[in-house]
């Protein structure tokens, strides 16, 4: 077996604990779920669990890095904009974007308190969490803002995860905008 080998059943047995994780997440919680479990599921032994990931804690930040880094430029786009309006609309579009395009786990994200905390601990990860909500909520001062974007951000990635399998992706993002706008009180805008 050559190295190449080697490195590439080592990235294969990785994506299947990632998937496998995934799975789990979604049915029992991250609190819910032990490397036990995610051992049994596939087969494994814990310590083939452990070559890869030492702790469940870095088995799902390994789950969640791409969506945080997707997150990390919906949020960078967003910051760009010239007004607050705009900010909102281009932070509730991105992340209406992200949630349909991952429905199986945003759910997950934004709604297990022992998934927050974990990314919280994440000194590069805090600001993610945060900045949805102050992009969000800028449009409309106080605590009405704040309460009507954590409405959107659990509301919409709930909604992306319970939404029907036929439903293809284009059509629940656009859903998922909408119902975001009307939340948050934002206009389609006049030149998308």
């Amino acid at each position: 077996m050559t190295t190449a080998d080697v490195v590439a059943r080592e990235a294969d047995s990785r994506q299947r604990l990632i998937d496998a994780a995934v799975a789990l997440f979604i049915r029992h919680s991250f609190a819910g779920t032990s490397l036990q479990m995610i051992a049994d599921e596939l087969g494994f032994t814990k310590a083939a669990i452990y070559y890869h990931f030492r702790t469940r804690e870095q088995l799902l930040l390994a789950v969640l890095q791409p969506l945080l880094q997707q997150l990390r430029s919906v949020i960078e786009t967003a910051e760009q904009q010239r007004t607050a309006r705009a900010r909102a609309e281009s932070m509730l579009n991105g992340y209406a974007e992200l949630v349909a395009a991952s429905r199986s786990i945003a759910a997950v994200v934004t709604t297990d308190p022992s998934v927050i905390r974990v990314v919280r601990e994440q000194a590069d990860w805090r600001e993610v969490i945060d900045r949805p909500v102050a992009l969000l909520a800028e449009p409309t001062s106080g605590p009405a803002g704040v309460i009507a974007a954590t409405a959107v951000l659990t509301g919409l990635a709930g909604a992306a995860s319970s939404a029907p399998n036929n439903i293809d992706q284009q059509t629940l993002h656009q859903q998922l905008l909408d119902i975001g706008r009307r939340i948050l009180g934002l206009r389609r805008p006049r030149n998308p």
